[in-house]
């Protein structure tokens, strides 16, 4: 109820399926990396169950990530779901801040590695480098914080459940691998995460570079952490929003929105073919690649059409090529297609 169902309805039927195939394939692939990310952070301290109970508590906390507060109101559930009683809810709640502070610092160096990249200019090679500088940092600093657990948990008031808590999570401090290693993977699932957002946007044909996708989706999945409000609207996963982009100006072929017919083989407008003496106006099919639109005009790319031409806005979804029209007006807006026309005849 109050969609813009029309909307959706075009920008359904301008999809590049393709593109967005992929872009489910690896939002899949990704979640179920990031349960065996968590597999590897809980198995240790024994929660030794098999990783398909992983993967089935993970997609569980996934789900109530849409309706409960902020994206850690899922980790919640995955904790309270993975044991059966409160202190192993306790343990279990341990290894999903533990899986999910790996997330974030793999999330932070990507953000961080693209806006310098973006901010300074860098070709690739050097961004790898950057890139490489702050996982190699970030990889010293969790060794040595994990190294020095038992004195860091020291500094929490003394209690018998504190006690149980370091026991319990003495095999981090052990094995400090396991948690560079949960950041590798880390990195693998924040990479492979805006490589299925970017996907998905192209197949919808948002035209924004891949560093661009590097830079917005690690800073909104950072924000849908957090509890705030834009708007008076908060951030929440499967939300809708608009975006600006700015840039430089160009040329564009613009046609009446009205002009564009969507089906499942594709768009297409119908184009008034050159008037021929003693013969109706007749129109001929030329398929076109929508781009971006306002109310009144939309972006297009198609084989054979050129400013100037004449193409039909009303009616255009019952014609056949080579069917007439009649001429309504000639009226068209600064690099358009052309003017108008309405189909009629046989």
């Amino acid at each position: 109820r109050g969609g813009e169902w029309e909307r959706l309805r075009e920008v359904r039927g301008g999809v590049a399926w393709g593109w967005w195939t992929l872009g489910l394939a690896r939002a899949l692939a990704v979640q179920v990396v990031a349960a065996l990310r968590w597999a590897v952070l809980a198995r240790p301290v024994g929660f030794g169950l098999p990783v398909t109970v992983f993967v089935r508590r993970f997609f569980e906390g996934l789900f109530f990530n849409l309706f409960l507060p902020t994206s850690i109101g899922g980790d919640v559930v995955k904790a309270y779901r993975l044991a059966d009683s409160t202190p192993g809810r306790v343990l279990a709640a341990c290894t999903v801040l533990a899986d999910r502070l790996a997330g974030l610092t793999a999330m932070g160096v990507i953000a961080v590695t693209a806006l310098v990249a973006h901010r300074q200019g860098l070709a690739t090679p050097s961004a790898l480098a950057v890139g490489g500088a702050l996982t190699a940092a970030v990889l010293g600093a969790a060794r040595f914080v994990v190294g020095n657990l038992e004195r860091i948990l020291t500094l929490a008031p003394p209690s018998r459940a504190t006690e149980i808590l370091a026991a319990r999570l003495l095999p981090y401090q052990r094995r400090p691998g396991l948690v560079a290693s949960a950041i590798a993977w880390g990195l693998v699932v924040q990479v492979g995460g805006v490589l299925s957002v970017a996907c998905i946007g192209w197949s919808l044909g948002v035209d924004v570079g891949l560093a661009t996708w590097f830079i917005v989706v690690p800073l909104v999945n950072l924000a849908m952490l957090l509890p705030i409000s834009i708007g008076g609207v908060g951030v929440r996963e499967g939300m809708m929003a608009e975006a600006a982009f700015r840039g430089g100006p160009g040329k564009s072929l613009l046609v009446p929105k009205d002009s564009v017919v969507r089906t499942s083989r594709g768009s297409f407008v119908f184009v008034v073919n050159p008037a021929e003496e003693g013969k109706p106006l007749s129109v001929r099919q030329v398929m076109v690649s929508p781009g971006l639109g306002t109310d009144l005009w939309i972006q297009v790319q198609g084989e054979s059409l050129a400013a100037g031409q004449q193409v039909v806005t009303e009616g255009a979804e019952r014609l056949r090529a080579f069917q007439t029209v009649t001429v309504m007006s000639s009226a068209a807006g600064s690099g358009a297609a052309g003017g108008t026309a309405e189909a009629g005849g046989n």
